[in-house]
């Protein structure tokens, strides 16, 4: 059956060139050709000249699969349930589903692994090289790709694409996932729209950026949002966006567009909001900058809590030059984030907001305050007794603070 599909897809691959059809634009010339392909192939068969196909339908799937899709991967990016798909080797392909990882029968030659590689990154211009031996990258469908190659890695190459499931695209869904209560996303939803400044933190695959969409869903209409990614991950459903991500440097060296270098640009873009993908570097002093001079915003960072969320804030720009000093971040920080929202992965694979924390704005020896506002307890998100900064904000937009915050706020 293999050597079958392998020289019907040498055919449709040859009447691809001589029809000159790109098998990502001409879906519906590339089916009927397809088709055309297979139907011969059992026209042959019943006069005897091949072998007959065991199944035509099944074996028009893999060619698709094989021309315009990725191949033996393609059946992991059309499975919902899958979240991320990865190689250590093109004998050891694992997928995630439900937060939990398991070790698939396909397997792949190195070569296969080349060219999905090389399928996948078409799209989005970009590459990987000796001289550039990671890439970054969004497929035509918002999952995000990460490759490595030798020698950065041992010998093979490491393949990881992160799938764009979309489980949540407001609180509301979040709620109904269980990942937490209706009286936190009430809160966190006023907080939106009161302006607040708000950092989401957590591990790898703990949902941040799933929250971070979800927050951004609550954003007033009538705003104007920037984001700013490595690549493009944030689906904001605004009417009003501008999105704008890194690119990597040219054969020659020049060319790179960093975050940083986003962060300051979108300033320049008359936004009502800024959403940061996520800080990692220097590019977090400029964001913290820009926090501070009234411009409400919202990003996502690795942490292991909340306050080790804070306390990286605090660090991450010292990155940007030696002239940049913990006198001047430290208070800065306290001054220019307001919450901060803890996610976790659960070991049951699932995701859930373990606490929600306000800065109130003042530091102690360094050290930045923080009032907790929604703790975990019994593993169940439950009011704490701090409260969150500038209740003249959420006045201004129309919420009663104490009402969200009392004993069943926000439930209906």
């Amino acid at each position: 059956m293999q050597t079958t599909i392998q020289t019907l897809e040498d055919e449709v691959r040859e009447q691809i060139r001589q029809r000159r059809l790109d098998p990502a634009t001409d879906d519906l010339a590339l089916r009927h050709l397809v088709r055309e392909v297979v139907s011969d192939f059992d026209e042959r068969a019943m006069k005897g000249g091949v072998r007959p196909l065991q199944d035509a339908e099944e074996a028009g799937r893999l060619l698709l699969e094989s021309v315009a899709g990725l191949g033996p991967l393609q059946q992991y990016l059309d499975d919902p349930e899958v979240e991320e798909i990865w190689i250590n080797d093109p004998g050891k392909i694992f997928v995630a589903r439900h937060g939990r990882s398991e070790l698939t029968p396909t397997l792949l030659s190195e070569q296969q692994v080349r060219d999905l590689v090389e399928r996948m990154l078409r799209s989005s211009g970009r590459r990987v090289d000796l001289s550039s031996p990671f890439v970054d990258a969004a497929l035509p469908d918002g999952s995000r790709l990460h490759v490595v190659i030798p020698d950065i890695t041992r010998r093979h190459w490491a393949v990881n694409i992160r799938k764009f499931v979309v489980a949540a695209d407001e609180l509301s869904d979040l709620v109904r996932l269980g990942s937490l209560p209706q009286h936190a996303a009430t809160f966190l939803t006023a907080a939106v729209e009161s302006g607040l400044n708000i950092l989401v933190a957590g591990g790898t695959q703990a949902g941040k950026t799933t929250m971070l969409n979800c927050l951004a869903a609550a954003i007033p209409p009538n705003e104007r949002v920037v984001t700013c990614e490595e690549v493009f991950e944030l689906k904001i459903p605004l009417r009003d966006v501008a999105a704008l991500q890194c690119r990597q440097a040219s054969l020659e060296g020049t060319g790179e567009v960093p975050l940083r270098r986003l962060v300051k640009e979108a300033l320049r873009m008359r936004p009502s909001r800024i959403l940061v993908g996520e800080v990692r570097q220097e590019e977090s002093l400029d964001l913290l900058i820009a926090l501070n001079s009234g411009l409400p915003g919202m990003c996502t960072v690795h942490a292991n809590s909340a306050r080790e969320a804070v306390t990286k804030m605090c660090t991450l720009p010292l990155l940007a030059g030696t002239n940049v000093a913990s006198g001047f971040v430290v208070p800065t920080v306290a001054s220019s984030i307001d919450l901060v929202v803890h996610m976790s992965l659960l070991p049951d694979g699932r995701r859930s907001v373990q606490e929600i924390v306000g800065l109130p704005g003042r530091v102690e020896a360094e050290v930045v305050e923080i009032a907790d506002i929604f703790v975990t307890r019994d593993a169940t998100l439950v009011r704490a007794d701090g409260f969150p900064p500038h209740p003249e904000r959420f006045e201004r937009a129309g919420h009663n603070l104490a009402d969200l915050l009392a004993p069943g706020g926000g439930r209906p």
